[in-house]
């Protein structure tokens, strides 16, 4: 525990801050696991849906420094190519 009030206060930030992550992260890997499912189904328009999403997600998680940019770029990259070559097939 620690002694000093200053680090009581930074203890309770640092416990906040890891659930709002875990919460955004859990949510992010949701919606990409969403649209692989309806990829997996081939129902194409749920899948156009849920590509959104999960780029959305992307996009937020990385504002707000819970993913770095350069990987929310690489996955959204990813995840439209998946997207892109189901579509030529």
């Amino acid at each position: 525990m620690p002694n000093i009030k200053s680090a009581a206060k930074r203890v309770r930030q640092n416990l906040k801050r890891e659930d709002r992550n875990r919460r955004i992260k859990s949510m992010l890997k949701n919606s990409i696991r969403r649209f692989e499912e309806s990829l997996e189904s081939g129902d194409r328009e749920e899948a156009r849906v849920n590509l959104d999403a999960a780029v959305r997600q992307l996009d937020k998680a990385a504002a707000k420094g819970i993913v770095h940019k350069n990987n929310a770029a690489r996955k959204k990259s990813h995840l439209n190519r998946i997207f892109h070559k189901s579509e030529a097939v």
